[in-house]
């Protein structure tokens, strides 16, 4: 099976599955596990490590349109660094902090690769969850800030390790040493790879959205995703799509450009359905900003048509998938 497949066969038995959260007595409950070698690419600092795992959690809360309160992780690695567990756990609370939640501890562990699992838990307000299975045609598709930061990260972090192989003394890591270029080209890289959690938008969100989810597997993904919980299909505009300024330093080109922001993934921004009438107020009260970058549409009934298109022609199910 792939991912989507045993997600599917979970959901099955397992009534509180199925959304980027669990909803129990009022209290949202998530939980995601990262790899170094899948998740963070040389010159990942540990403090961007802890920054971006516990955020990857926060921002399954802020997926389901409730508070923040608190997270936790557990730290594994071949040895306690003490520069690194000290990093790792402060990147862990500066991004609890960014949306008013607390780090509140974890589990330490020795592993052969350095894997962080995190789990956050937040409180529903009076606004309720938005679960993904809601989008109804004639909503307005819409997505929070600007998208293809994570993947302009990556190719930086490429580039770094292109310049230090130039100086095989310096190696592929987070301290470049004496190479100027290559720490500059790591330390934007790094601060791309720290994203804040879309909390206070998804509380904005939370009192008109009809379906929302996160961006954690990319926005074309994230629409088959919506698509499949809602049964309803997407419209999407490229030219809508709002994409991060980084993207443009590192793209080969228009195609290559969108491919970044829009299959990517790991962006973590809010992708949901509103209402026409909905769009003006909640885009106003949105921190990150709102745009709207399409339809939800009903899906053609003999099952012919694409569930998902980008101006008309139909937008491959592609994105980020474990395993």
């Amino acid at each position: 099976m792939n991912e989507r497949e045993a997600l599917r066969r979970l959901a099955a038995d397992l009534p509180h599955a199925g959304d980027d959260a669990a909803v129990v007595d009022g209290t949202v409950i998530t939980t995601d596990m990262l790899h170094e070698r899948t998740d963070f690419p040389p010159g990942t600092t540990r403090y961007t490590a802890g920054w971006r795992a516990v955020g990857a959690s926060l921002s399954d809360v802020a997926a389901m349109g409730a508070d923040a309160t608190a997270a936790v992780a557990v730290y594994a690695d071949e040895t306690f660094a003490t520069d690194a567990l000290d990093a790792f756990v402060t990147g862990a609370v500066d991004v609890c902090a960014t949306v008013d939640a607390e780090y509140v501890g974890g589990d330490l562990d020795t592993h052969a690769e350095f894997t962080t699992a995190t789990t956050a838990i937040g409180s529903v307000t009076d606004a309720g969850t938005v679960p993904r299975s809601g989008a109804r045609p004639g909503d307005l598709l819409c997505v929070t800030g600007e998208w293809g930061r994570s993947a302009a990260a990556l190719r930086l972090f490429e580039q770094s390790d292109a310049v230090d192989s130039a100086d095989p003394a310096a190696g592929p890591s987070a301290d470049p040493g004496s190479d100027p270029a290559s720490a500059a080209v790591i330390e934007r890289a790094n601060d791309l790879f720290r994203f804040t959690p879309r909390v206070a938008d998804g509380l904005a969100l939370a009192k008109r959205a009809t379906a929302m989810m996160d961006s954690s597997d990319g926005l074309a993904r994230s629409l088959h995703q919506l698509a499949e919980a809602s049964g309803v299909g997407f419209g999407l505009e490229r030219d809508r799509l709002p994409v991060h300024p980084a993207v443009d330093d590192v793209a080969d080109g228009p195609d290559d450009r969108f491919a970044l922001a829009a299959t990517f993934g790991e962006d973590f921004e809010l992708v949901c359905t509103l209402p026409a009438e909905a769009f003006e107020a909640v885009r106003e009260a949105c921190p990150a900003g709102l745009t709207r970058v399409g339809r939800v549409v009903d899906i053609d009934g003999d099952g012919d048509g694409a569930p998902v298109t980008v101006d008309d022609e139909p937008l491959p199910d592609e994105g980020y998938t474990h395993g």
